[in-house]
């Protein structure tokens, strides 16, 4: 076999071992103990003050640390999210965390494509063109639908339309439009959970608020999404047909 020929599975190779190192590290140091709402509740009036002092500094490191962990599909996408409304505020955590994850996310589609597209396709056979199918069908709707449902794990989401032939930049903005909505209360929550200084905060009108929100958003926004895909003609979505290819993955990470 000619050296040319065998590149591409060498890239591929060199790829998924980076990947593989990446993800090693992280458990490896324990870096999840940084993703968890204790820690964000300790470290905020340090990360307060390291912001005041180097403000882009941190919106860097912090936009490329959530960009990581989404490409990567990392666990603590969702502390993150909610960090964000804590710590840069409504507007700026929103904007941020906005293009963050959906910049994340179209890595991780476009690496699992790379990676895995063909050797799926080959493997579903028939059933890889009635995804296909399924996808030209409902075009960006199809995506979209589900990026409004958080039930369903996002970096499942990311996975499954990388064994698709849909658009990256199709992906992306439906992408960014979709989560918009749920990213909107995960920082509005966040913002809350900033704000809070003592048990008594914790009976906040505006925090207890933000968590009803969040926790009757999915029943919400299923119901809106089955309302809409009535008028449209394509019927209310059903157990199984959440996610291209069965029933939705476990999980409850956001991106």
């Amino acid at each position: 076999m000619r050296l040319s020929n065998r590149l591409p599975s060498l890239k591929k190779l060199v790829l998924v071992g980076l990947i593989a190192v990446l993800v090693i590290l992280f458990f490896a140091f324990d870096l999840n103990q940084y993703m968890t709402l204790s820690y964000l509740k300790e470290s905020r009036s340090a990360f307060q003050t390291l912001y005041a002092e180097h403000a882009l500094a941190v919106i860097a490191v912090f936009f490329l640390i959530y960009i990581g962990v989404t490409a990567l599909s990392l666990p603590g996408a969702a502390v993150m999210t909610l960090a964000g409304g804590a710590l840069f505020g409504f507007w700026a955590g929103l904007v941020l965390i906005s293009f963050a994850s959906t910049i994340g996310a179209t890595l991780a589609c476009f690496v699992a494509r790379y990676l895995f597209q063909d050797w799926a396709q080959s493997k579903l056979g028939s059933w890889s063109d009635k995804i296909n199918a399924g996808i030209q069908k409902e075009g960006a709707f199809y995506l979209f639908t589900m990026r409004l449902i958080p039930a369903i794990p996002f970096f499942a989401i990311n996975l499954g339309m990388a064994l698709t032939n849909m658009r990256l930049l199709t992906f992306y903005w439906v992408s960014q439009v979709g989560m918009l909505p749920g990213t909107v209360v995960y920082i509005n929550a966040g913002k809350q959970l900033g704000e809070i200084n003592n048990v008594g905060d914790i009976l906040s009108l505006d925090l207890i608020v933000s968590f009803v929100i969040l926790g009757i958003f999915p029943l919400v926004v299923k119901r809106i999404v089955n309302f809409a895909r009535a008028k449209a003609g394509k019927g209310k979505i059903k157990p199984g047909e959440e996610v291209p290819g069965g029933k939705p993955p476990s999980g409850d990470e956001r991106i």
